[in-house]
């Protein structure tokens, strides 16, 4: 067993295989260490998140004396799927087999795949115990956005895209099995320990598991956003649990109306931790201070949901009286009253919204997401325990368009409002400290100080799920594909371009591309203010 920090709140436990990572996954989730939080199961590792770093010595003494050799049992339910094999890469799968195409659609569903650990989104599953043959790298440039039901091969392993995602593999089929559906009472349709039976059809058709799963699919909604980095993207089906914000409180009077959402706004809290397991992320605010600071401004709980938006740009108009604040990014605010007037409220502290004003928020001087809080908090049905929408994975309320109905949940105490506080600037170039690994020995030491060294540009096709860097590529000093593993938020994935991904909240929850760091935590707020084009320094920080 080795150990390798992530972070400062994570190790990676490295295993001899996939027995002794399912046996200390099972002891994990049955007895949990002090102050985890997550425990995601790969290939050859385990990754174990904690709260905060104090308990990562407790946590590291726990693993070594956890005993990977007891055994565990799995559910061997065969699951059967109909694939129309057409995949984009079925040809280039063919040419580096130096198989058929007809002989690669054999072999792909001539034996039971084995379902050995869930990951990357929601319902995708890695499947191990294919023909040999199939074996092919991943793509050297990922997708951006791949089809719900792509049917792909990766290294030794096999997967089915639950929903539209970017992703590197190589697609030679495509199905309409329903692979996640929160309705359901297992939402993931494969789940480890599984069988899995690929069954070739010429038309696209809708399936199930052969073991009576319930559901079947629906054609995909246009997706929301686009342009993901990294294996991390955007989203694309609809959500598998979609919400209208709102519906679910009915008034005659609705207290909020979207006017305008501006670039793009979404409603959340702080996330679904504890989830991996299940490929789902933790999502919620990416500048979670800002978040929390608005919440306090207007005597919230910290956990209430509010509106992230991205460059400004927001409008809403208050049905009732509503007191609101709006942090994070510098962006000016106006409020247009009923006979023409207009005032304007000061960010960073909470004001009145009457009935029938509308608020409007400037893009901003500096800065990228605001914070937009209404005292009660925003009443969306919660999906997992939260109202955060998740760009990943499509779970939480649909993004928040023009004339949305927005309820506001009644105060629960009597808490007041808070005082005007500050505005926190962004820097320039923004310098975010890292902890080296669990990846740099691919890099060497030049590569780590080609990072640390180098000023990076943060691209614009940056979302959610990432923040894509423009700069120096960095070199991998060794061949070969890592096998999936666990990631983190702050982690920098280098994909074959040499060019990092920082991942943030809506990060995939497994990738196969090498972290050379990851940006310790209390850094990782400062990186959701960052526009496209900023500019972004690392610093190795110091343990």
């Amino acid at each position: 067993m080795t150990l390798r920090a992530v972070g400062d709140r994570g190790l990676l436990v490295e295993l001899p295989g996939l027995t002794e990572v399912l046996s200390i996954q099972s002891q994990l989730q049955a007895r949990p260490a002090d102050g985890q939080v997550d425990v995601v199961a790969a290939a050859c590792t385990v990754l174990v998140t904690v709260r905060d770093a104090v308990h990562l010595e407790a946590l590291a003494e726990r693993l070594r004396t956890t005993d990977p050799t007891l055994p565990v049992e799995v559910e061997d339910t065969l699951v059967t799927i109909e694939v129309q094999y057409d995949g984009e890469d079925l040809a280039e799968v063919a040419r580096r087999t130096g198989l058929s195409e007809d002989a690669v659609v054999a072999a792909h569903s001539s034996r039971p795949w084995t379902a050995s650990f869930g990951g990357f989104a929601p319902g995708f599953a890695y499947l191990t115990g294919g023909d040999p043959r199939l074996e092919v790298p991943r793509r050297d440039s990922p997708r951006t956005a791949v089809p719900a039901g792509s049917v792909a091969l990766a290294g030794a392993f096999s997967a089915v895209y639950p929903r539209e995602s970017p992703g590197g593999w190589q697609l030679i089929g495509r199905t309409d099995a329903v692979l996640w559906d929160t309705h359901r009472e297992q939402p993931a349709l494969i789940r480890p320990g599984n069988r899995v039976r690929f069954v070739p059809v010429r038309h696209r058709v809708q399936v199930g598991a052969s073991a009576g799963s319930p559901g079947r699919s629906a054609p995909p909604a246009e997706p929301a956003e686009r342009g993901a980095p990294g294996e991390a993207a955007t989203s694309g089906e609809a959500p598998a649990c979609p919400v209208d914000v709102g519906a679910a409180h009915a008034m005659e009077s609705p207290h909020l109306v979207v006017v305008h959402p501006g670039l793009s706004s979404t409603l959340q809290d702080l996330g679904r931790p504890g989830l991996m397991s299940l490929g789902v992320a933790e999502a919620g605010a990416l500048d979670r201070s800002a978040a929390r600071q608005a919440n306090r401004l207007v005597g919230n709980t910290a956990g209430a949901a509010v509106i992230e938006s991205l460059n400004g740009g927001l409008a809403l108009e208050a049905g009732t009286d509503q007191v609101l604040a709006v942090t994070g990014a510098d962006v000016g605010l106006t409020i247009a009253m009923p006979d023409g007037r207009e005032r304007e409220p000061l960010a960073c502290a909470p004001f009145l919204l009457r009935a029938g004003e509308v608020l409007r928020q400037s893009a901003p001087a500096t800065g990228f997401r605001s914070y937009t809080a209404v005292r009660g908090g925003f009443a969306a049905d919660e999906v997992l325990g939260s109202r955060s929408t998740d760009s990943m994975s499509g779970l939480g309320p649909e993004p928040l368009a023009t004339g949305t109905p927005l309820a506001v949940a009644a105060q629960a105490s009597a808490s007041p409002v808070g005082d005007p506080e500050s505005l926190r600037r962004a820097a320039s170039p923004e310098v975010l400290r890292i902890r080296p690994g669990p990846r740099d020995d691919w890099f060497g030491a030049e590569g780590l100080e080609r990072l640390c060294s180098s000023d990076w540009t943060v691209s614009a096709q940056s979302n959610r799920i990432g923040l894509r860097l423009d700069g120096p590529a960095l070199q991998r000093t060794r061949e070969g594909e890592l096998p999936s593993e666990g990631t983190v938020g702050g982690a920098l994935q280098v994909p074959p371009s040499g060019l990092p991904v920082l991942f943030l909240a809506d990060h995939p929850v497994t990738g196969g591309y090498p972290v050379i760091a990851v940006v310790v935590s209390a850094d990782l707020d400062r990186a959701a203010q960052l526009p496209p084009g900023s500019t972004v320094r690392f610093l190795v920080a110091d343990p």
